[in-house]
């Protein structure tokens, strides 16, 4: 049988065997069952159908019907007190009584929706962080800070989920409050003082005091937690800061440099610091993108049972990918300016893409969920969308910093 009717409109409705006389054959009970809406047109009245079998009813919802993503067979039969006694037999047809199926048509424009958000909202997130990089400055450092804060958050509601808890004691509320400002706050005071070293060690020193002093017995579950957030998600992500805002050096060899409009800052604007962090920037969206397409297409081998999707040929093309492009981008904006360089370059972003990823993926996995968060529509949570850049800017601001002798070379 078929009908108009919504799926919602469907559950709240008692099923019952019916009658020519009365849509509820269970007089006695009326307070069990309530008769179905009344069709709004005779096009409708015709595409319901009810199937008698004695005292049986059979009520179908076929597959052209507006229930566009379940497909609901049903068979009515009376309460066990009914008016005749007897037992009624069930009457199924594929065995079950209420089945419920997923319907493949729908499941697959469900996917296709969801990959379309996630293209609209990554060129979203692509054409903005580009502008926000190519400002600098405040710009950057702000921007960096509302996504360390965000970030943290998501971490410690991470720790607190029932996957993590059930093996450690999380750090209470207030401490995961506290430790997420002090995250925010610690790019803000890189790009003020130009180093971390003091503030980071001052931020371990104030949770550890919230945490000793706290009501209750403090355990060192929550003391770890909290020491590795502060880590994760604020002393890593603000080597970007360094990186880009810190080598203000110009890439004199630069010719968009040399090009660019006064009023944007002239070819001073064009900074090792900048080049560097377009290039580790767009290396690491190579290796994402690559390790997808090539996990997609050729992936067989599992790399790890921490994230089970990902392979070993997609983490392959991704490497392949990573390097590529920092080779190319190198000849385009002539930093490094050595084949070699720019090789390690893009080796040690990748490296910092795949190790940030699976470190956020373990998390993941031991807290019981598939996303950190819902901010991003297609992407789930800050963290998913990030994860490949937290280790990638301290390991290329290291690079640049202890291994290449010379700004520009």
């Amino acid at each position: 049988m078929t009908t108009n009717i919504s799926f919602s409109d469907f559950d709240c409705y008692k099923v019952a065997p019916v009658s020519f006389s009365s849509p509820c054959a269970c007089p006695s009970r009326p307070s069990f069952c309530k008769p179905f809406p009344r069709p709004r047109s005779s096009l409708e009245f015709n595409r319901l159908r009810f199937v008698l079998h004695g005292q049986k009813g059979l009520l179908r919802i076929s597959k052209s019907s507006s229930l566009a993503r379940r497909h609901i067979v049903a068979v009515a039969h009376a309460e066990p007190d009914r008016i005749d006694g007897k037992e009624p037999e069930e009457e199924v047809e594929g065995g079950q009584q209420l089945s419920f199926q997923e319907d493949p048509i729908s499941e697959q424009q469900h996917k296709k929706s969801q990959l379309k958000k996630r293209i609209v909202f990554g060129l979203g997130i692509g054409i903005t962080g580009g502008i926000i990089v190519m400002a600098g400055g405040w710009v950057f450092t702000v921007a960096v800070a509302a996504c360390i804060f965000v970030g943290a958050r998501e971490y410690f509601e991470l720790v607190r989920s029932r996957g993590i808890t059930a093996g450690m004691t999380p750090p209470p509320r207030y401490v995961s409050r506290i430790c997420s400002v002090i995250c925010a706050l610690m790019p803000i005071l890189c790009l003020y003082f130009g180093q971390l070293d003091v503030t980071t060690t001052f931020s371990a020193f104030i949770l550890a005091i919230t945490l000793l002093l706290q009501r209750g017995s403090p355990r060192f579950s929550q003391l770890s937690s909290a020491i590795f957030g502060l880590f994760y998600v604020g002393y890593l992500p603000c080597f970007w800061v360094k990186l880009r805002c810190g080598l203000a050096v110009p890439a004199i060899n630069t010719e968009i440099g040399a090009r660019w409009p006064f009023l944007l800052g002239g070819q001073a604007h064009w900074t090792v610091g900048l080049v560097a962090t377009l290039i580790s920037m767009s290396s690491i969206i190579a290796a994402d993108t690559y390790a997808f397409l090539g996990g997609k297409a050729f992936g067989k081998t599992p790399l790890t049972n921490i994230s089970p999707k990902k392979t070993w040929e997609g983490t392959v093309m991704g490497l392949g990918g990573c390097i590529a492009t920092s080779v190319i981008l190198s000849k385009i904006l002539c930093w490094p300016s050595s084949m070699i360089s720019a090789i390690a370059f893009g080796f040690l972003n990748f490296l910092g893409s795949v190790f940030g990823d699976l470190t956020e993926s373990m998390i993941k996995r031991d807290a019981g969920v598939k996303d950190s968060g819902s901010l991003i529509p297609g992407h789930g949570g800050l963290l998913d969308r990030v994860d490949s850049y937290i280790f990638s800017g301290a390991l290329a601001y290291s690079f640049i910093k202890a291994f290449m002798p010379l700004y520009g070379v």
